[in-house]
C-alpha cells in the first residue's frame, strides 16, 4: 500500500521466509530491518539471535 511503511512483523516474517528459502543473508538483512523497528533493545537482540550471521550493512 504505497505511504505505508513495513512493520516489523512484516519484516520479521519476510525474514523468516527467506530463512526457510535458504538465503540466509538476505534473512539477516530484514531482521536487522525488524530489530531497527523493536520496541525494546531487548526484543531487537531476540530478533537477531533468530537470525544468526554478520551484518553486511554498511554506514555512511
Amino acid at each position: 500500500m504505497p505511504g505505508r511503511d513495513t512493520t516489523r512483523d512484516e519484516f520479521l516474517a519476510a525474514a523468516r521466509e527467506m530463512a526457510d528459502a535458504g538465503r540466509p543473508t538476505l534473512a539477516r538483512l530484514l531482521a536487522e530491518e525488524a530489530a531497527d523497528r523493536a520496541a525494546t533493545p531487548a526484543d531487537a537482540a531476540r530478533i537477531l539471535a533468530d537470525f544468526p550471521g554478520l551484518s553486511l550493512r554498511t554506514e555512511d
